[in-house]
């Protein structure tokens, strides 16, 4: 049980874990802001008030304006599924007065894109009236599309559009009113409906939606752009020939399923989902696809998004899959014809309207683009619901408890999800931690053949760096470490850590290796970069390039700077996380593993100067410069076993090991570093080698000697024979 606790203790102490924060996030980032930034001539921020997470914006002690930062009012994710946060202050007629980008986690999308342009695009939206985007649901403006970042554009608008009309509603701003609790009947899924009929049936009662547009519509629309490019690239297909016919129907209904899809599809549908979720079969044909390819690259269906008042559903490649044909009879042929599920989490109610927006796009330059949304409103149709008596009120405490243990069921029901989708992911990571495991545990046995063990530890970094890395992206970094005394202060949330299920499983192995082996477990053998740094190090012996040994004294008093660049780091995250996030630039990893390159010239400047001294001094970033390693190291020196085979006359008069290790982590002495030694047991081959380790060697030449001075064995004499031992018979 003590191990056992102390597995845990130390588990926690390594987990990525971003609390669920107690207070507001205007709470968290209004000190940071200056009132007159926001909304110029202001000088400061009045209380933030009991009821509501919005600030009076002041002015001569008098309120201009109301801010408030869009994550606190809805939920919408970008590319890093993490919201993104924009402070907005509103005036009392309920327009936009200030607007700005305060703080975000989109590394991928903003490749290339200097954040002062996206921080400019935020601010165009100062001036915006929200009066009229309520009563146009959100669609009297533009969206300024950077080309390259649609995803976090779209994301941003829908957060500050949304986000806006409620606070202004819930404050009265402009003559809005105040949202009302809905006192009437409420509706659930009538599970007795009538079967759905045909495909004509179903089309003209609005159990399928669609949305047509012919090449002239979109070209009207176009036309209405602010930038003339957009109507001089006009498409040149008859006016009359389909852009895009597209169907839209709740199948996760069972009359709808059971009516449009294959038994088959309807069946998987049935066993695919989760209580809680739902799913619309989206079908289209046409000119223009409704999915593009872009979620190829990133995982994300940006040309489609569902909205339902604030709930807005951007759907990933994880809930998604195809159809081969649809089941209805009189069906129209479709050249594309799909699923997206609708998380439990989401906030959706399959009983209200909803609609399902679609993104055109028309390239008006090399790199430009301009956009059009259309949008597919959709209701279910009265058969397929039945009303419920009204709930009754309940008390205070009992509904804020209530309200408690639904959002713990969200997010548990979230990660659980989460988990189920990376079936596969977490079976190859636990595969390679079994196969990994036993190779340390039976090391003697791996290594005892030297070229077989090289080539299995050249196919397993290979492994690591591709499928580990490049593909999961499962990099750990030094703001994990962070990320962990950062929620000390602020309240520890399991559910947060839970939702990346590579990451929490990669900690808990490497909280559990430092016990056993010290951080070599993870650094030599886990970590992508350290495997690129390696692989290439080994490219570069077959070339021939020369490879550098430091001296000694030199290499001692670099080690150092690894810590130094931890504590340091360290020290300014218990300022600001977010700066230290920043400054953990100094790790390679996002732009080598999680980005693959594709980053600003600097950047991947930087990481090829790494490597390129990782080419002459093996793994020379791991040695001196990873804060990471240094982290890991600190603990690492509780480990309980000490694995690796020694001699004693390792260090005195032998430097076999200590010349050949390839980081340098053994002593002139012959003391093995833990805290550097990243367990690649090159030492323990050393230690088996019959040509190359000098005790070996020496018991070979001593038992040789020594088998060939023994008196040959001449056997027992026969019987009979004069020396022969006489034997007794009874």
């Amino acid at each position: 049980m003590t191990l056992t606790r102390l597995l845990l203790s130390l588990a926690l102490s390594l987990f990525l874990s971003l609390p669920a924060a107690a207070q507001s996030v205007l709470a968290q980032l209004l000190p940071q802001q200056a009132a007159g930034d926001l909304v110029p001539g202001a000088d400061g921020f009045g209380p933030i008030r009991s009821d509501l997470p919005v600030a009076p914006v002041l002015s001569g002690g008098e309120t201009v304006a109301w801010a408030f930062v869009t994550s606190d009012f809805v939920g919408t994710t970008g590319y890093s599924g993490k919201p993104i946060h924009t402070m907005v202050a509103l005036s009392p007629e309920g327009t936009v007065t200030g607007v700005r980008l305060v703080q975000h986690s989109e590394p991928i999308v903003l490749i290339g894109i200097p954040e002062a342009r996206v921080r400019a695009l935020v601010e165009s939206y100062t001036g915006l009236d929200l009066v009229a985007e309520a009563q146009s649901g959100g669609t009297s403006h533009d969206v300024d599309i950077i080309s390259g970042a649609t995803v976090t554009v779209m994301v941003i608008d829908d957060s500050i559009v949304r986000s806006g009309i409620r606070v202004a509603r819930a404050l009265g701003l402009g003559g809005l009113a105040a949202e009302v609790a809905d006192t009437g009947p409420q509706f659930e899924i009538n599970p007795d409906a009538p079967p759905a009929g045909d495909w004509i049936q179903m089309e003209g009662d609005g159990t399928l939606r669609r949305l047509s547009l012919d090449v002239a519509q979109v070209n009207a629309a176009f036309a209405q752009t602010p930038d003339p490019r957009a109507a001089e690239r006009a498409l040149t297909e008859p006016g009359d020939a389909t852009f895009i016919d597209m169907y839209v129907g709740l199948v996760s209904v069972p009359r709808i399923g059971e009516a449009v899809l294959q038994p088959g599809d309807e069946a998987n549908l049935v066993s695919w989902l989760e209580p809680g979720e739902n799913a619309i079969a989206v079908m289209g044909r046409g000119l223009y696809s409704f999915k593009g390819s872009g979620y190829v690259r990133g995982g994300i269906f940006d040309r489609i998004v569902l909205i339902q008042d604030d709930v807005s559903v951007r759907f990933r490649d994880r809930d998604h899959r195809r159809l081969v044909t649809i089941g209805a009879e009189g069906a129209p042929s479709f050249t594309e014809t799909d699923l997206f599920r609708i998380p439990a989490d989401s906030g959706f109610d399959p009983t209200k309207p909803f609609r399902v927006q679609l993104l055109v796009h028309r390239e008006v330059g090399p790199v430009e683009k301009v956009f059009q949304t259309f949008d597919l409103g959709y209701q279910l149709p009265p058969q397929y619901l039945r009303a419920l008596a009204p709930a009754p009120v309940a008390q205070t405490d009992e509904a804020l408890a209530a309200a408690q243990s639904d959002e713990s069921s969200a997010q548990a029901a979230l990660w659980k999800r989460i988990w189920q989708d990376s079936k596969l992911k977490i079976a190859i990571l636990g595969a390679m931690l079994v196969v990994l495991t036993g190779v340390f545990f039976f090391q003697m046995f791996a290594t005892r053949n030297e070229k077989k063990f090289y080539i299995f530890r050249m196919a397993y970094l290979t492994v690591t760096l591709v499928v580990l890395g490049w593909y999961f992206n499962a990099q750990l970094s030094v703001v994990n470490i962070f990320a962990l005394f950062n929620s000390f202060i602020n309240g520890f949330s399991w559910q947060a850590f839970l939702l990346d299920p590579l990451t929490f499983i990669l900690w808990f192995a490497v909280a559990a290796a430092l016990i056993f082996w010290g951080r070599g477990a993870y650094c030599g053998w886990l970590c992508p970069f350290g495997a690129l740094q390696e692989l290439t190090n080994q490219i570069a012996r077959k070339l021939h390039v020369p490879q550098w040994t430091l001296p000694w004294g030199l290499h001692e008093r670099l080690w150092p700077i690894k810590y130094m660049i931890f504590l340091g780091l360290f020290g300014v995250s218990l300022v600001s996380l977010n700066q230290a996030e920043h400054l953990a630039e100094v790790e390679p990893f996002k732009t080598a593993i999680i980005l693959k390159f594709a980053r600003a010239w600097p950047f991947v400047a930087y990481v090829a100067a790494l490597l390129i001294a990782g080419l002459f001094v093996e793994r020379f970033y791991c040695r001196y410069l990873c804060p990471l390693g240094a982290g890991l190291a600190i603990p690492a020196r509780m480990r309980m076993f000490d694995w690796l085979k020694r001699y004693h006359e390792c260090g005195n008069p032998c430097q076999t090991c200590a010349i050949e290790c390839p980081v340098q982590a053994i002593h002139p002495t012959g003391e093995i570093n833990p805290n550097e030694c990243v367990d690649c047991l090159h030492c323990q081959v050393l230690y088996q080698s019959e040509d190359r380790c000098p005790v070996v060697i020496k018991k070979l030449k001593r038992r040789a000697k020594a088998s060939a001075s023994a008196p040959p064995d001449l056997g027992r004499p026969p019987a009979g024979h004069p020396n022969a031992t006489a034997r007794t018979t009874v």
